[in-house]
């Protein structure tokens, strides 16, 4: 852990939530088991507690100076978990329920983010009963949710309408995006500020969930080469994208890159802390280690709350 770090935090314990009630609770349990051990070797004090979907009174009565939600999905990162924790009142890691329920949504987060300028895919957003008017191959997938769960690549209407009957018995609301061929970019921020790009490149098919926390094969590529200008774009859509949703302490904007440039597709405002995960991957190459990641994290929430404290 940083000087700096170490004092702010000098006999903070932290509360970390993990699991909770979404399709990623197992990558959740993963992450936050992973962040825990990384803050207790940071000398921290940590509670860690698995949970499913606990009311205000249950998270009360957990003890902890500071809240680490770890949890990944609609209820857990979405926005409903961060009411709780504004209603709690102890300063928590990650975004409040605003930019939380924003950044979920893809389908707003693609508006907001596009009408700064920043190319994202044309999409659509479909529910029972509503045409599909996009011309194909696009991405199915739900509008609500991540980790490329229940994500379907249809190259006819007829794969549309196959993967609509399918997704919309569980799912109701989904997206619908053009599929853009090229390579897969991701950007991590931490206080608004870019880590170093990665490429990702499946071994075969796209970067779905299988790829992402379960195969071995998966290659990262930090710093990689990109065309001229590529870069400083990239750069310059994710601190857009942080900004315009709202995000603090730390987000992952992922693209895909083709011969007109890069598409943002959406911004992930609790990334994943697994030993498949991007972020700290990106923090490591850049000189942060795990431990002065999730410190500087904790820190950041409680400096926060400091300030907002002084200017009451």
């Amino acid at each position: 852990m940083s000087a700096s770090h170490a004092s702010t935090l000098l006999g903070t314990r932290v509360l970390l939530l993990k699991g909770g009630p979404d399709a990623e609770r197992e990558v959740s349990l993963k992450s936050g088991t992973m962040v825990a051990a990384a803050l207790r070797r940071a000398g921290l004090e940590v509670n860690e507690i698995t949970v499913d979907r606990p009311g205000l009174d249950e998270i009360r009565a957990m003890h902890g100076d500071v809240v680490f939600p770890v949890l990944h999905g609609s209820w857990g990162e979405g926005g409903p978990l961060q009411e709780l924790l504004e209603a709690d009142g102890r300063p928590y890691v990650g975004c409040d329920p605003k930019a939380a329920r924003i950044a979920m949504d893809k389908v707003e987060s693609k508006r907001i983010v596009g009408e700064l300028g920043v190319p994202t895919p044309r999409a659509q957003e479909l529910h029972p009963g509503v045409e599909f008017t996009l011309d194909c191959p696009v991405v199915i997938k739900p509008a609500d949710d991540g980790s490329s769960v229940d994500l379907r690549i249809c190259h006819t209407a007829q794969e549309v309408m196959r993967a609509r009957l399918e997704l919309e018995l569980r799912r109701g609301r989904l997206l619908a995006e053009e599929f853009i061929s090229g390579r897969e970019l991701t950007v991590g921020l931490i206080d608004g500020e870019c880590l170093p790009i990665i490429e990702i490149r499946p071994c075969e098919g796209t970067y779905d969930y299988e790829a992402k926390y379960n195969r071995d094969d998966t290659q990262y590529v930090l710093d990689p080469e990109l065309p001229g200008g590529v870069v400083e774009a990239v750069r310059a859509f994710s601190r857009a994208a942080w900004h315009a949703v709202g995000c603090r302490d730390v987000a992952r904007v992922d693209f895909m890159l083709d011969h007109r440039g890069p598409w943002f597709l959406e911004i992930n405002t609790m990334p994943g802390f697994t030993d498949h995960s991007l972020v700290p991957k990106a923090a490591r190459h850049a000189g942060k280690s795990m431990e002065d990641l999730v410190s500087g994290l904790v820190a950041r929430a409680l400096s926060r709350a400091r300030t907002r404290r002084a200017a009451a």
